[in-house]
């Protein structure tokens, strides 16, 4: 059994620039918090496939995590699955699904985020923890998105 959750967030840009930016890992260090590192394990444009080990501070240590690219159906979906197993956490499977729509200049992202593998006590603290990694994934997205409105205005 998984744990979902859901984020949704409007983003004032087009659908193609927050689907690029979702996938811009160079450019994450000017909004992703708490970032320490990101070290791609291949090169060139992410695709399926493509891997990466993402490392953040978290209430005052680093933590590293392994993330995949699953599914890319530009510039409408997008899926990364983090291994837990073979990272900082130990434990479970994290699937993210970025779904966007758009009207106009205006972009609806929508985070399905689900949590697998976990048994036990661990998957007791999952479901207590749904709510912090919810509100930790909202805001990421917050943050991208007044950073791409900010750049937007700054580069009009």
């Amino acid at each position: 059994m998984s744990i979902p959750f859901e984020v949704n967030r409007n983003f004032q840009v087009s659908k193609e620039l927050a689907y690029r930016s979702l996938l811009d890992l160079d450019s994450a260090k000017h909004w992703m918090q708490g970032l320490v590192e990101i070290e791609r394990m291949d090169e060139g444009q992410l695709r399926e496939g493509s891997q990466w080990k993402e490392t953040r501070k978290m209430f005052g240590k680093e933590a590293t995590e392994h993330f995949e690219v699953v599914e890319l159906v530009e510039p409408e979906k997008i899926v990364l699955r983090c291994d837990g197993t073979k990272g900082t956490t130990g434990k479970g499977e994290f699937v993210f699904t970025y779904l966007l729509t758009s009207s106009g200049d205006q972009t609806e992202v929508t985070l399905l985020g689900e949590i697998r593998g976990l048994t036990g006590l661990s998957k007791w603290f999952g479901k207590l923890m749904v709510g912090a990694f919810k509100k930790a994934c909202a805001k990421d997205l917050d943050s991208l998105r007044d950073y791409l409105e900010k750049t937007k205005v700054i580069s009009s």
